[in-house]
């Protein structure tokens, strides 16, 4: 891997801050830090070529475009979780599912859209069902107190605009990785029975209305010297839920810091993902977090094995597919 330079660096700041939405985007940055196109395209082929970079794409607000998402914990056999697990990952709108140390061994992040035939609650239903699970429990987020606002779950409907056909064609060509050619928006609608124009204005009105939160590049996260982490579910009295949560999520180690509902034979409510050099300092960790608030009923939990993690494909047909294959047609039809 060769060492990136201050030139590198420079690209790398402009890159992550934006990159302008025009037919050729790749001169216009060159311009403001006074590097050729050419190098440009050079430079960003070997980033990414050395892991730096991942893709150059437009970041959206999955739920402000109508998408509802959950994370389910699943008791599946052990003996077959290997099966059940290829399973759920089958439906597109799964973006993370791993392997944990408890009875409650498998858990997944499912979104769906507002178009879904089937919404959130049966494709969960389905997904448990054909898997084979013993017991699905649902984990929608209650209250978010630390961790990104587009990440991963959201119980309620948040209110939105219909997109029109172009603007959907639109997002599923811009969450895809920007071309590295002088004119890349023309490259990439021209398989899509759309003009290069359509998808700027449509990109640009996207932007501007909160649709996408950014156009940038997406760096490759590097968590130098984590090698653990720990999602630790916490039982806390409903009165208590606002102090503890607001002390956890102040902990530099926690990433991220969720309220969730409970069940009869699930009763953690609060929710930490904590980071660490090994399971002990995660466990450390754990412990202070137990001490600075005074809650003592817990669980840590480990993941020893990841069977998905990949961002979600905005309006895939492949979803549409799924559907049909497991009965929306039929759903949609009595429901009528």
């Amino acid at each position: 891997m060769q060492e990136i330079d201050q030139r590198d660096r420079e690209l790398l700041g402009a890159l992550q801050s934006e990159i302008p939405l025009v037919s050729t985007p790749f001169a216009l940055i060159g311009q403001a830090i006074d590097m050729s196109e050419k190098e440009v395209i050079k430079r960003i082929e070997r980033l990414k070529r050395d892991g730096l970079l991942r893709q150059l794409a437009a970041q959206f607000d999955a739920r402000a475009l109508g998408y509802r998402s959950c994370l389910v914990a699943a008791k599946v056999d052990p003996e077959r979780i290997d099966d059940a697990a290829a399973m759920i990952n089958a439906h597109p709108g799964v973006t993370q599912n791993y392997r944990r140390n408890n009875d409650f061994n498998l858990w997944f992040t499912i979104a769906v859209s507002s178009s879904s035939l089937l919404g959130l609650n049966r494709t969960i239903e389905i997904l448990g069902s054909e898997a084979g699970c013993e017991t699905v429990r649902a984990l929608p987020t209650l209250r978010q107190f630390k961790g990104s606002s587009d990440t991963d779950e959201s119980q309620s409907d948040t209110q939105f605009a219909p997109l029109t056909p172009v603007e959907i064609e639109s997002v599923r060509l811009l969450q895809r990785d920007l071309p590295l050619q002088p004119r890349p928006f023309e490259a990439m609608a021209k398989t899509n029975g759309i003009g290069a124009d359509e998808l700027l204005a449509a990109a640009k009105s996207l932007l501007q209305r909160g649709y996408i939160r950014r156009y940038s590049a997406v760096v490759q996260t590097r968590k130098s010297g984590f090698g653990a982490s720990a999602m630790g579910v916490w039982i806390v009295p409903s009165d208590s839920v606002e102090d503890a949560g607001t002390k956890m999520s102040q902990n530099k180690a926690v990433s991220h810091c969720y309220l969730r509902p409970v069940y009869d034979d699930w009763p953690y409510n609060l929710y930490t993902i904590v980071h660490g050099r090994s399971v002990d300092e995660c466990e450390s960790i754990i412990n202070d977090l137990a001490i600075d608030t005074g809650v003592e009923s817990r669980q840590a939990l480990y993941p020893t094995r990841e069977y998905k993690k990949a961002r979600i494909n905005l309006f895939s047909p492949e979803v549409e597919e799924w559907e049909t294959a497991h009965g929306a047609s039929q759903s949609a039809s009595a429901a009528s």
